[in-house]
């Protein structure tokens, strides 16, 4: 393991440090290092299968590495108590691919469980805030149906409304873009825009549609299959004009290799 760093990069929220990830028994990456910006929307992107999923697991602390450290704000985020633990990554909102919301539960009763389970607001205060969420993403008639009632569209914007229900300083997301068309995952990328753009959130991004990371990532981490580790990390038109050949290849085809 290597050895934690004594200070913090002014700018930076998250610091990852010679970090090893594996899926199972398959370690997917290794050797990344890199920092997430305050602020800023950086998108995680690569062919299919080279771990971008399982790196977002790590940053969240959700999953342990095989090697180095996730530093937020200076505090290994795989180390100290779980109350300790617990802390920082409550400093962080999920959005998961699939959305993972409870199909048991209203969509405001799903934005409800973390004020619940992490505050001690009272009820109406809960519903006020989940309410309030739910209009920033533009839906305010939501509260009470059902998962299952929603459009792939709004099932989307739901899981991002309830992501941001704890106000996290860090938003990951993973493949907000999924599945949708068009028209509705511009709007997902608008939203995203708008959370940091108001909220000063600070945005790490799977995608593998590049037309949502030109349109709103700051920087892009390529993360290759082959070599299992980044190859490539700046600004994505800069990448695009002079990042390495198969970096080059893969954002001119639009994320197909």
């Amino acid at each position: 393991m290597s050895t934690p760093l004594n200070r913090t990069l002014p700018d930076a929220v998250i610091e990852v440090c010679g970090l090893g990830v594996a899926a199972g028994s398959r370690v997917v990456q290794q050797g990344l290092t890199f920092e997430v910006r305050r602020g800023e929307v950086l998108a995680i992107a690569g062919p299919s299968g080279c771990g971008k999923s399982t790196l977002l697991r790590h940053l969240a602390g959700l999953e342990r590495p095989v090697a180095g450290q996730v530093l937020c704000d200076g505090r290994d985020l795989h180390r100290g108590s779980d109350d300790e633990q617990a802390v920082l990554r409550r400093r962080m909102g999920v959005m998961f691919q699939a959305g993972a919301l409870w199909s048991s539960m209203s969509v405001g009763e799903n934005l409800m469980l973390p004020l619940r389970l992490f505050t001690l607001l009272p009820r109406d205060e809960r519903e006020r805030q989940a309410r309030f969420k739910l209009a920033l993403v533009g839906l305010d008639g939501a509260f009470d149906l059902r998962p299952a009632q929603l459009s792939g569209g709004m099932r989307k914007r739901a899981a991002l409304a309830r992501a941001l229900v704890l106000d996290p300083e860090v938003l990951l997301l993973d493949e907000p873009g999924s599945g949708l068309d068009p028209p509705n995952a511009a709007r997902l990328d608008e939203l995203v825009a708008h959370s940091r753009r108001h909220l000063g959130t600070t945005v790490v991004m799977v995608s593998h549609t590049m037309d949502s990371v030109f349109a709103i990532a700051d920087r892009l981490l390529f993360l290759d299959e082959s070599t299992r580790t980044m190859t490539a990390l700046g600004p994505p038109q800069e990448l695009l004009a002079t990042g390495p050949p198969e970096v080059r290849a893969f954002l001119r085809h639009g994320g197909r290799t």
